[in-house]
């Protein structure tokens, strides 16, 4: 059997280490501030605070998908190596990634015929993709083959949760989410939007809460929904936020003291620069293994 290796985009929203730490390579996306190009390179070009500071001080951001050249540069290294691949994509209800890793994977076949890449659309993103992400690199350094895995991510995509709030909708408006209208209701009323994924990988709203105490309670409701085993919720709980810790941090402490049979504590991140152009400062995201998406 053949070694292989797991990857995935930036988007995953985990730090460095953590990556290191699971043996995973990442391939970055790209943003702008104004008219300034970066790589979302897990904020080595542009720490959290500084970045945000720029959302705020009003530069314009815009980010680029991975687009097939780049997939290619990144993947041909591995395979010259001898190694198989399995890529873990970022959802395609939010970017046309996925699709260029396929092209780029199909392109290397004809000249490594002998090696094997994979593309999962993971229709997940930020640090949901991240948790997804770790529990597959954790089977791999368990000894789980390619195939084993590839089947395993397939078959459980669907089963990762994504809840967000936010208590800034400026950039929900911006990115055309929200109406200008709906926006400045909101702001007004003090409006904190619940938004998931869906089945399909897209960001959806759900519920218009009043007030961030309720969006961050009903939150929690959440996990006691539909997490598999309820209150006795035994599986990892992840959670990003922009620029906003300590609401994230009351979500973790809450969720901690309701399922204490965690695995772990919560582990917490900063929503990277590619999701954060378009969220801006001010949202917490909550991620767990529950019941299937089916909506």
């Amino acid at each position: 059997m053949s070694r292989y290796v797991i990857t995935c985009c930036s988007t995953v929203d985990l730090t460095e280490d953590k990556l290191k730490a699971l043996d995973v390579s990442y391939v970055p996306f790209h943003y702008f501030l104004d008219e300034t190009s970066f790589e979302d390179d897990l904020y080595h070009s542009l720490s959290p605070s500084s970045f945000y500071k720029a959302l705020l001080d009003g530069a314009e951001p815009k980010t680029a998908q991975v687009n097939t050249e780049e997939f290619t540069a990144f993947f041909e290294p591995f395979l010259a190596a001898g190694q198989d691949i399995l890529h873990l994509s970022f959802s395609s209800g939010l970017s046309g990634t996925s699709q260029s890793a396929r092209v780029a994977a199909d392109d290397l076949k004809e000249r490594y015929p002998d090696r094997r890449i994979v593309v999962i659309d993971t229709l997940a993103a930020s640090s949901g993709y991240g948790l997804f992400v770790a529990m597959a690199a954790e089977m791999r350094l368990d000894g789980q083959s390619l195939d084993t895995v590839a089947a395993w991510a397939e078959a459980n995509k669907k089963s990762v949760h994504h809840w967000f709030f936010s208590t800034d909708l400026s950039f929900f408006v911006k990115g055309g989410r929200l109406s200008r209208v709906s926006g400045w209701f909101g702001t007004v009323l003090k409006i904190c939007p619940l938004l998931n994924m869906d089945k399909d990988g897209h960001l959806t709203p759900r519920y218009k809460l009043r007030g961030k105490k309720r969006a961050m309670e009903a939150m929690i409701d959440k996990i006691k929904e539909c997490a598999v085993g309820g209150e006795s919720y035994q599986g990892k709980c992840y959670l990003s936020h922009s620029d906003c810790y300590g609401d994230a941090r009351a979500v973790a402490d809450a969720i901690e003291a309701y399922a204490p049979t965690l695995k772990g504590k919560i582990e917490i991140y900063n929503i990277g620069p590619t999701i954060g152009c378009h969220t801006g400062p001010g949202t917490v995201a909550l991620f767990f293994i529950g019941n299937e998406r089916i909506d």
